[in-house]
């Protein structure tokens, strides 16, 4: 199954608890919250692209499974990490946080990210 499509933001769990644990000030928190968020995804081979529009902001983030690469956090941080994919499934640690992106049928795409014991969870619909 391929990744490449894009996504609307249908529900999150946890995103307040996640986003003042890693750092992000109140009045972004609450803007950012009802937001429902585009992802684009655009896979090639073992090349991709992932852009997440949220309101006027927009992070582009572009990697090889398997290779180094500079991506940009939530909190607009740079950091080097590897992309893993094992199936369905992409897997990446930036900066202490764990993210699994799992394509679960054709249309859904669920988002776990976790810092220590938060976990906050993304469920996004093919558009």
């Amino acid at each position: 199954m391929s990744f490449s499509g894009k996504y609307q933001l249908e529900s999150q769990e946890n995103f307040e608890s996640f986003m003042k644990a890693i750092g992000l000030p109140d009045e972004l928190i609450q803007k950012g919250k009802d937001i429902k968020s585009i992802s684009e995804i655009e896979e090639d081979g073992d090349n991709f692209k992932v852009t997440v529009t949220t309101g006027s902001k927009v992070l582009v983030n572009t990697f090889k499974i398997g290779e180094e690469a500079e991506l940009e956090t939530l909190t607009g941080e740079k950091a080097k990490a590897v992309v893993q994919r094992d199936g369905n499934k992409l897997t990446v640690s930036l900066k202490g946080i764990e993210s699994v992106t799992e394509l679960v049928d054709g249309n859904t795409i669920v988002n776990t990210m976790t810092l220590g014991s938060i976990v906050y969870k993304r469920m996004s619909k093919r558009m």
